[in-house]
C-alpha cells in the first residue's frame, strides 16, 4: 500500500491564494508572509501529490495545470467546510458566522446587491459577504472553480453540473427616448421598431438573448451602438440614437447626464427571463449559503416586484 501524501492545511491555503492571484508575490502580499514561504509550500505540495499544479511563466505569473484546476475546487470546498465546522464549534449563540463569497451578474448588482448585503448584516451580524461581479460566462467559471459558493443571475444556460433556483421572473421591456413617437403608447409591438436602429447591451449571453427576442417576431436589428455598460445603453437611447431591450429599469427615468428614457412593456408574447440563485450540484450547502439564500430570495422578490 502506497504512502499517503503528507499535506497540510497551510499548504492548501497557500495554493488556493496563489491560484486566486496567479502570482506567488500576490499571494504572499495577501497572506502577509514571505514569497519564499509560498513557493516552498507549493513545491512541497506538488511533491507530495506527485503532480505539477502551476506552470511558472517568467514575467507573466502562474497558470494552473489541469491537475491544479482539479485540486483548486476541492481545496476551496475543504477549507470552506473546515472553517464552517470551526465556526460552529466556537459559536454558542446559534449565529451564522464566517464569510461567504458570492457572484452577482453585473447588470443585476445595482438593483439587488446593496439591499441584500444590508439585510444579511441585520439578520446575521457575524456573516461577512464578499462579492464578485460577473457576466454569465464568469458566473460558470467562478462556481466551477469554487471561487464563489453562490451566484445571483439570470437563467442563462449554465450546464448540468449547476443547479438553479428561480427567485423571480422579469419580463423584458423596450427602452425609448422620452420624445420617441412610440413613447406615449402604453405598450409597444416590436415590429413598430423595425426601422429603428438598436442599442445593444453587449454582454455574453445577454446579446444573444436580446437579439433572439427580435428574431422571434421575424426582425433582424440594425445595431447602431454596442456597449457593455447598462447606463451607457440608457444614455444612447435617451439621446435618440436608437431603442434598446432590457429587463431591469431604475425607479427614475433620467440618465447620468439628465436626459430621459421611457420603458414600455412589449405587446408581443415574449417569455420572461428568470432571476435565479445558482450553485454547484455536487457541493454541500453550508449554513452560510442557506442564510444568504433566504435573504436574497426575499430581497429579489421585493425589489424586482417594484420594477
Amino acid at each position: 500500500m502506497g504512502r499517503k501524501p503528507d499535506v497540510t492545511l497551510m499548504q492548501l491555503r497557500y495554493f488556493v491564494e496563489a491560484a486566486n492571484c496567479l502570482s506567488m508575490t500576490g499571494a504572499a502580499q495577501q497572506l502577509l508572509v514571505a514569497q519564499s514561504a509560498i513557493s516552498a509550500a507549493i513545491a512541497h505540495l506538488e511533491a507530495q501529490i506527485g503532480a505539477q499544479l502551476f506552470i511558472r511563466q517568467r514575467a507573466r505569473g502562474l497558470a494552473l495545470t489541469a491537475a491544479g484546476q482539479q485540486l483548486l475546487g476541492d481545496a476551496r470546498a475543504l477549507i470552506l467546510n473546515l472553517e464552517e465546522a470551526l465556526d460552529t464549534a466556537r459559536g454558542i449563540d446559534n449565529q451564522v458566522r464566517g464569510s461567504i463569497r458570492i457572484g452577482c451578474f453585473v447588470t443585476l448588482a445595482p438593483f439587488v446587491l446593496p439591499a441584500i448585503v444590508t439585510r444579511v448584516r441585520e439578520s446575521h451580524p457575524y456573516l461577512e459577504i464578499e462579492v464578485d461581479e460577473v457576466d454569465a460566462e464568469g458566473a460558470r467559471d467562478a462556481l466551477r472553480s469554487g471561487r464563489v459558493e453562490l451566484v445571483i443571475g439570470y437563467d442563462f444556460p449554465m450546464g448540468p453540473d449547476i443547479r438553479t433556483t428561480v427567485l423571480r421572473d422579469v419580463p423584458p421591456h423596450v427602452l425609448l427616448a422620452a420624445d420617441h413617437p412610440l413613447a406615449a403608447k402604453p405598450q409597444v409591438f416590436l415590429r413598430e421598431l423595425s426601422r429603428d436602429p438598436m442599442i445593444l447591451l453587449d454582454l455574453p449571453q445577454s446579446r444573444d438573448y436580446f437579439i433572439g427576442i427580435l428574431a422571434s417576431v421575424g426582425l433582424q436589428p440594425q445595431i447602431r451602438h454596442r456597449s457593455m455598460s447598462y447606463e451607457t445603453v440608457r444614455a444612447f437611447v435617451a439621446h435618440g440614437h436608437g431603442f434598446s431591450i432590457l429587463n431591469q429599469h431604475p425607479r427614475h427615468d433620467q440618465t447620468y447626464d439628465g436626459a430621459r428614457v421611457v420603458a414600455r412593456p412589449i405587446a408581443d408574447d415574449i417569455p420572461s427571463l428568470s432571476v435565479v440563485l445558482a450553485a454547484m450540484r455536487a457541493t454541500r450547502t453550508t449554513a452560510r449559503a442557506r442564510a444568504f439564500s433566504e435573504v436574497a430570495a426575499e430581497v429579489v422578490t421585493e425589489a424586482l416586484a417594484t420594477h
